[in-house]
């Protein structure tokens, strides 16, 4: 018996036919679909702009009086008086300790005494010896006594102002140490004071800004003390010599502090204004980075244009832009995974 065959010249033809068909039907229908025009994606877009660029540099230092100093006595003796209290602003020169001080007093109204009475001596020597009736030598040795008696007049009224004690300059006194009735010798602290207005931040930064440093200079002092506040002030100084082991420098600003916020000993962040610039700034959000460049959509004619660009210096949420955009150009900002170059999009401004 032979076997039997399962194609046939009509099975054949046939075949050929479905396949025709299909080809024509399936393959219109994909030009059809290709040549419809793709939907518009929904894009938020803003404006390049210029911007305030502040080159800043950052450090932390310690505050520190502008004039600082421990009061102290001079001298052994009791307290007779106070004239401050805790925590007091007081002017230059103003009396603050009043100590035991009756013998030095008697002891200058006793020389100021002999002083006077040495004094109308000589003069009546002077006189005497005008018509010969003194001596030459009789009125030298009264003008020696005279000298000396002022000079132990002078050390008499020295002794008695090392008994009172006064401000060496204006500030803020710190605590009271002592007491009326109180032995106090010399290097007892009675209290401190502290010109803190403006106050001092030494902080240091590296060598490599030393050419931008200058006195005069804006900086902007931080306390976690006061949130949100910044205090202004400028470069004082900057020292002579650059530290060989860290590799930076001191630099000395004083810091505006009228109300007397801040005191010596607090820790300050300090931000340092090297220069101010206005520059073209866009969102970080619209910059596409690609191996080694960076790219962003632009709007155009209702189509996205993707542009190569060259970024700059950033700020928090803001990128530099060196060239490939001019200010007011239209970018996308959110919906660039949905776009490609060329494809129309739906723009909403931000």
């Amino acid at each position: 018996m032979s076997k039997r065959s399962y194609f046939t010249p009509l099975s054949v033809v046939v075949v050929i036919v479905a396949v025709i068909v299909g080809y024509l039907y399936f393959g219109d229908n994909n030009t059809t679909v290709t040549e419809r025009p793709a939907a518009a994606a929904n894009v938020v877009g803003t404006q390049a702009r210029m911007m305030e660029f502040r080159d800043v540099i950052e450090g932390l230092g310690t505050a520190q009086a502008r004039e600082s100093v421990d009061v102290m006595a001079r001298v052994s003796q009791t307290v007779k008086q106070i004239y401050f209290s805790d925590g007091e602003d007081v002017e230059e020169g103003q009396l603050l300790i009043a100590l035991q001080d009756r013998e030095e007093q008697a002891r200058v109204q006793e020389l100021e005494f002999r002083l006077a009475d040495g004094r109308r001596q000589l003069e009546r020597l002077r006189e005497l010896g005008q018509e010969n009736a003194a001596s030459l030598s009789m009125i030298e040795e009264q003008e020696v006594r005279v000298q000396q008696t002022e000079a132990e007049l002078e050390v008499a009224r020295s002794r008695l102002e090392e008994l009172t004690i006064h401000a060496p300059f204006a500030g803020r006194l710190g605590t009271r140490q002592v007491s009326t009735g109180q032995l106090v010798r010399p290097g007892d602290v009675i209290t401190t004071l502290d010109d803190i207005s403006p106050i001092y931040v030494d902080f240091a930064v590296p060598e490599l800004y030393l050419p931008s440093l200058s006195p005069g200079q804006n900086v902007a002092a931080i306390s976690a003390a006061y949130p949100g506040r910044e205090f202004a002030g400028q470069i004082e100084s900057v020292a002579s010599r650059v530290d060989p082991v860290t590799r930076s420098i001191m630099v000395r600003a004083a810091v505006e502090n009228e109300n007397l916020e801040l005191r010596p000993g607090m820790l300050l962040r300090i931000e340092l204004e090297r220069r101010v610039d206005h520059t073209l700034m866009i969102p970080e959000s619209a910059v596409i980075p690609i191996r080694n460049e960076h790219f962003v959509y632009k709007v155009e004619d209702e189509r996205a244009v993707r542009t190569t660009i060259t970024i700059g210096r950033r700020l928090p949420g803001w990128v530099e832009v060196t060239s490939g955009i001019t200010e007011g150009e239209t970018i996308i900002v959110e919906g660039t995974i949905r776009v490609r170059d060329g494809l129309p999009v739906s723009l909403t401004q931000q």
